[in-house]
């Protein structure tokens, strides 16, 4: 059996992206023993694939964070067993390890990450507004070019089993995630609550607010004691738990952001909201419809790829110009 490496680490949201394509190439080469290389908390995407992808966990804060660290991880992964590997990343960690592969004669490939067209459309001036290719596109280009070509044909994980609560079929679940790295991909709070106080109000309702740092923790606290049908998303499974809960929703409310991700491979419909970044760069969620993205057209937006940059205009009107009621009428609740 031929072997492959997957290598993706950053961030979950980034990671979660690649798992239709590695969900697709392990059901279109049931031969191939796929192995994806990432941070540990990714894991439980990965656990309900078939049996031919197994995951590794990457120890990047201690045992694999320097290059003495990355020369541990090729110890401890048996890369030299690969026959392949798909470099999802790109990144110092990523050319390091391939940098070995080529001299150990391992067929490499790593994903063209489209700066050029990207740049274009966030720059100030004479933006070329045109769809970048899509994160799985381009993931997937990289297989392709090893010789493992794959059709789109991933439509869904299963977590309903990690669920400890089933939604009745009179009740309607929503789920916000109001919360993102980067301010300019954030909705202002207070007009997040509006839109939350309206959800509130109807009848057989309940709203899981999803968050997980501390700071997004204490929010959410001061969120769920304002409101009777408003709760925490945190499960004790953990992630496992959350893409459970995420599975049974009617609909998720989400910045762009991991939980946008997360939703769409559980199946869910995502209303997302969009700032300073724009679906066009290519991070939309996997099968989410364009109509559903509550954006504004403004002849500044996009200003950036990821979001980690400040408004130009220092108004960030982007999202502050965005309604409660738009994003109500973006739900579609009856």
């Amino acid at each position: 059996m031929k072997k492959l490496l997957v290598i993706r680490f950053s961030a979950l949201g980034d990671v979660a992206m690649t798992v239709p394509v590695v969900h697709d190439l392990a059901v279109q080469y049931p031969d191939l023993e796929i192995t994806m290389l990432s941070r540990e908390m990714a894991r439980p995407l990965f656990e309900r694939l078939p049996e031919n992808v197994r995951f590794f966990g990457a120890d990047l804060k201690k045992r694999h964070s320097s290059l003495y660290g990355l020369n541990h991880l090729m110890t401890d992964i048996h890369f030299a067993d690969f026959d392949y590997v798909a470099d999802f990343h790109d990144v110092l960690r990523s050319q390091y390890l391939r940098l070995n592969c080529h001299f150990s004669g391992i067929p490499v490939a790593k994903i063209d990450k489209g700066r050029k067209g990207k740049k274009a459309l966030t720059r100030q001036k004479n933006k070329v507004f045109v769809q970048q290719a899509t994160s799985f596109e381009r993931y997937a280009k990289v297989l392709e070019q090893l010789g493992f070509p794959i059709k789109p044909q991933f439509t869904k994980l299963d977590y309903s089993s990690f669920c400890g609560t089933q939604k009745a079929t009179n009740e309607t679940w929503i789920g916000v995630a109001p919360f993102a790295k980067h301010e300019a991909k954030v909705y202002p709070l207070e007009k997040m609550e509006q839109v939350i106080k309206v959800l509130s109000e109807r009848e057989n309702t309940t709203i899981f607010l999803f968050g997980g740092g501390e700071g997004e923790k204490r929010q959410i606290a001061e969120l769920c004691s304002k409101y009777s049908n408003v709760q925490t998303a945190q499960c004790q499974e953990g992630l496992k738990g959350e893409l459970a809960l995420m599975g049974q929703l009617d609909v998720m409310l989400s910045m762009d952001s991991a939980n946008m991700h997360l939703a769409s491979l559980v199946g869910t419909r995502v209303v997302s909201v969009w700032g300073g970044t724009h679906p066009y760069a290519g991070f939309l969620g996997w099968n989410q419809n364009p109509s559903d993205c509550a954006q504004l057209d403004l002849p500044c937006r996009p200003c950036s790829v990821y979001g980690n940059k400040a408004c130009l205009r220092g108004d960030y009107a982007c999202l502050k110009g965005i309604t409660p009621e738009q994003i109500i009428e973006k739900l579609g609740l009856q």
